[in-house]
Formats: structure tokens, sequence, C-alpha cells
């Protein structure tokens, strides 16, 4: 109640915010969820509800964010400078002209993007233009309530646990209140605040054309979907320039809304936010659905297999992508003597058995791009990083190559096109080209369930589920006793601790997360087997159990 005072008075220049609070005055339950705990700010920033409060994400919570990033680059560089972007959301636009100011007024120059851009070019523009760092406005694909700030370091990767410890230090030490900011006029006669010039843009550009391995115009009828997000302007430019001449897109998702009207949840991992993209496809008689998530680092897909259009993983999609680009680069004579694949513990296990078949190596890190961005980085100091061929995660991110250190589904979205396209002048659609796959490498099958805990009651909740899973494992999974447990907590591989759990059987692998991003529990289920209905039977019974237990 304290806070909820402190801020009554703080709001009072902000009408909705002060608004808010005044409304819940006799509402105690909704004052302590908006004030029991302030946003965490880690390595992937800040997310969290739009609205008034300490847990929320507002105007407030912004501008004392980029203080302790501002603080942290001071420190660290001699000439800071960092990129800003944002995407379509609720104020994404005003959260990154606030963030510009504060970032000007302690002396760090700041290089703007004048228009909403997807996350993959925030991370090329602080490569390019060598800033110390760079921040974007977004909550990727979460529910239009939600905003965040994601913050990148010098190498356009997200920053490490170090780095985001000092500046939680930072940010705990300032007041909301007070935080300076310049004046957006002076700053910009002075230089401090510029907008990110257009050849920036072309430069991302032509960067991700090499990744093309196509040289001819592409048949294939196509529609896109930007959800209403960043993607619709470089995913249509990009798809234009490798030759694609019948791409359709959704009208209804073309445009900004961040209200996200036709797809309350933009996420193209689940059906409904490709809804529209699949009726208009049936439509059109269209052969693809491609849909970018708001910031456009995540693509979902759906193929025309036996006469209508059918969603493929997250996981589906990486291994078409893995063994399309070995598979033609050697035909190619590019592929490398030792090709590398990054994924994540908790992908697809599918290239192990794909790669080593051209030579090549798996590299396993922990969820989130920013532990693959790591390794590309140890990869470039080891002088391989033009043995990368693939950096993908199952919850649909793809990067083919070192020029940024974040997904990108404008690259993804290529990729997907081409190697569509290919495929079909040989009479196969995607489907076909994974049971090709399956016949030869053995059939692989994932399953990922996520369970949610709302609020301060279920975050708790959530932490004593996974403690209790902790200290007392199950001893069979599906029928099958569990052989290894591994608590990722205690360091595996030589990986830092991180609050994971593993338990093998000798049929499946079951792996259980918290969202680094959402108050949910993730659970990965994968298993090898004869063929489609025994994986799917051993996946819903190994997933129904999981689900019990945790009722």
């Amino acid at each position: 109640m304290t806070e909820y005072q402190k801020w009554l008075e703080l709001t009072k220049d902000c009408p909705d915010l002060h608004r808010e609070l005044e409304e819940i005055a006799d509402r105690p339950a909704e004052i302590e969820d908006r004030f029991y705990r302030e946003l965490e700010f880690g390595t992937a920033g800040l997310r969290g509800v739009l609205g008034a409060g300490t847990n929320r994400m507002n105007v407030f919570t912004l501008r004392r964010a980029s203080y302790g990033v501002a603080r942290y680059l001071t420190e660290h560089y001699r000439r800071p400078s960092v990129a800003l972007s944002y995407d379509s959301r609720h104020k994404s636009a005003e959260f990154a002209r606030e963030a510009a100011l504060v970032y000007a007024a302690m002396g760090v120059k700041v290089w703007i993007y004048p228009r909403l851009t997807p996350v993959p070019m925030l991370s090329y523009a602080v490569r390019n233009l060598g800033c110390s760092g760079g921040a974007m406005v977004t909550a990727s694909h979460n529910p239009k309530q939600y905003n965040g700030y994601k913050v990148y370091n010098e190498d356009g990767c997200q920053i490490t646990a170090e780095a985001a410890d000092t500046i939680q230090r930072y940010i705990l030490e300032a007041d909301y209140a007070g935080l300076p900011r310049a004046d957006e006029e002076r700053a910009r006669a002075e230089g401090l605040i510029e907008d990110v010039p257009e050849r920036v843009y072309e430069s991302y550009m032509a960067e991700i054309r090499k990744y093309s391995l196509t040289d001819g115009d592409i048949s294939l009828k196509i529609v896109y979907s930007p959800l209403n997000g960043a993607g619709n302007r470089p995913v249509r430019d990009i798809l234009k320039r490798i030759g694609c001449k019948n791409v359709s897109v959704v009208p209804e998702q073309e445009n900004p809304d961040p209200d996200f009207t036709t797809c309350p949840y933009p996420n193209p991992e689940i059906r409904e936010a490709l809804e529209l993209s699949i009726r208009q496809a049936e439509r059109e008689g269209a052969d693809l659905v491609l849909a970018t998530d708001p910031d456009a680092d995540r693509v979902g897909i759906a193929v025309r297999h036996g006469g209508a259009m059918q969603l493929l993983s997250g996981n589906d999609t990486g291994n078409l992508l893995c063994y399309y680009l070995l598979s033609r680069k050697k035909k190619m004579g590019t592929l490398p003597k030792r090709p590398v694949v990054i994924t994540t513990i908790v992908s697809t296990p599918m290239p192990d058995a794909v790669v080593p078949a051209f030579g090549g190596e798996v590299f396993d890190v922990y969820t989130g791009f920013k532990n693959i961005g790591d390794k590309m980085k140890e990869l470039e100091e080891e002088g391989r990083l033009s043995d990368l061929i693939l950096a993908f995660e199952e919850s649909y991110g793809y990067l083919p190559g070192g020029y940024v250190r974040d997904k990108d589904a404008v690259a993804a979205s290529m990729l997907i096109c081409e190697m569509a396209d290919y495929y079909h002048e040989q009479g196969l659609d995607l489907c076909q080209v994974l049971e090709k796959m399956y016949a030869e490498f053995g059939y692989y099958a994932s399953r990922t369930q996520s369970i949610a805990f709302g609020g301060k009651e279920g975050l708790e909740r959530m932490a004593a589920l996974i403690e209790a899973l902790r200290r007392n494992p199950p001893a069979v999974l599906a029928g099958s006793p569990v052989l290894t447990v591994k608590d990722y907590l205690t360091g595996v591989n030589g990986m830092e601790p991180q609050n994971v759990l593993e338990f093998s059987t000798a049929a499946l692998k079951l792996i259980v997360r918290p969202s680094g991003t959402e108050p949910k529990l993730k659970v990965y289920a994968h298993t090898r087997g004869e063929d489609r209905e025994a994986c799917a039977r051993l996946l819903d019974r190994v997933l129904a159990e999981v689900k019990a237990l945790f009722a």
C-alpha cells in the first residue's frame, strides 16, 4: 500500500495510469498483484502486462530499465552508443522514444529506427553501426496486454547473465521519479539521437540474400501474414528479391494492429494465429502459408498435403531446413568439411542423426537464442563461424548464418519458400520430404505442453512443484523405468546451472523447465519409434501423466 500511494503521486501527470490506480483503490488483491514485486530484469530484458505499478510495463519501469542499461554502457564503453527499435504493440513507439531520451541524457549516442522493425534488424543495426548495445520494445508473440524490452550487447546478442545482474542492480538503485530525460529536439541537433539510415536496411537485405540457394523464379503460390506486426515490409521484400511472384497477404493482418483483433494470441506456434491465412490459402489454392510473429523473429508454416493445408511444428521446419541446407550445399559443392548445426536441449534430437550423415556435428545449448548466440561467438573465435549451416530452436526460430545473433523470420521465410519450391519442382510437398527423412533416419516425434500459473500464488506454486519434482523424480514414465535424471541446476556437460530437469527412459526424453518470459511451466517430450501412431500413443500417455502430476 505504501508503493501504491507513492504511485498515485508519481502518475499525476499520466492520466491513463493515474486513472487505473484510482479505479482499484478498493481492490486489495489487484493492488497486491501490481505492487508485490518489481518486474525482474534478466537476459531477455523486461516483459510484463501493460499498466500502472511496479509489476507492470509502463513508462516509469521502461525509463528506469533504460537508466540501468545506460549506466552500464557508460561504465563499460568510452563512447557508448545504442540502437533502438520497436514493434506494433500498444505503447511501443512511445516507449522507444522515452528510452532514447533517457539514453541521450546519460550521454549514450542513440540510433533509432524511424518505423516499426523486426528483432533481427535491431541485432543487425547493432553490428552494422558498431553500437555498444541495443534494445527493442516488444513482447514478441505474447497477447496484446503485454509489452517488453529486449536488450542486446555489442555482438547483437541478448546480454549475458552477468551484465543483466549488474544492470538489475543499477535499476534497483534508481528511483522511478526524476530520472534524466533529454530534450529530443536539442539531442537531435547535437547528434545524440539519429535515425538509423536506410542503407542499414539495404545492407541487411543484401546479407540475407547471400544465404539463398536459388537463382531462378519461384512459382509456388504463397500466402503470408505478418500477424499485424513488423514483418510486413522486410518479408515481402526479400521474397520479391528471390523471385517469388505469387505472394498474397492476409488483408486483415497486413497492417499494424496493437489489439491483434483477428488473432488475440499472435503466436505462429498455434493454429488460431494461422487460421485466416489457411482459409485464404484454401480459397486461392496456395501451396504454402507463412506467418511471422509481431517482432518477426519467429515464423510458422502450413503446407498443402493431400489436398488440405497441414501445419508443421517448429521442430518439423527445423529438421527440414537442416536437411535441405546440408543436402543442397553438398550437391552444389559448397558444404563445409565440418558443417555445424546449433540447436537447444529441448528441441528435436533428429539432427543428431541427420547432421553426422553429412560429416557434421550438432551443438546443444540451453533454450533461447541468447545461448545460441554465445555458441556462435565461440565458433567465431575458433575461426569456424563459416561452418554454421543452421541454428534453430523448437519455438519456431531459425538463423542461417552469423550476420545477426538472434532468430530471423525474414531469412527463415526466404529459405522456407525456396525449399518448398525446390521440392515442389520434384513433385514433393514438405510433408512428403519429412516422411522420406523418417524412412532414412528413423521416425522422430516431439510434443510441447505449457502449464500456466497466474499471479503471485501461481508463481509460488510453480516454484514449489518443480522443486518437489527435483526432490522426488518419477521412477516410471509411460510404463517404462526412468534410466537417467539430469538436474541442470547442478550443472550438466559443463553448462552453467539452470532450473531445468530432464528424465529419460529407453523410449523417450522428458524435459521440464519454467518459462523465462511467462508464468508457465514448459514440458517437452521427445521419442523415436517405428511409426507415427506408436510415437503419438507414447507422447499422449506421458503428457497425460505430467498434466496429472501438476494438476
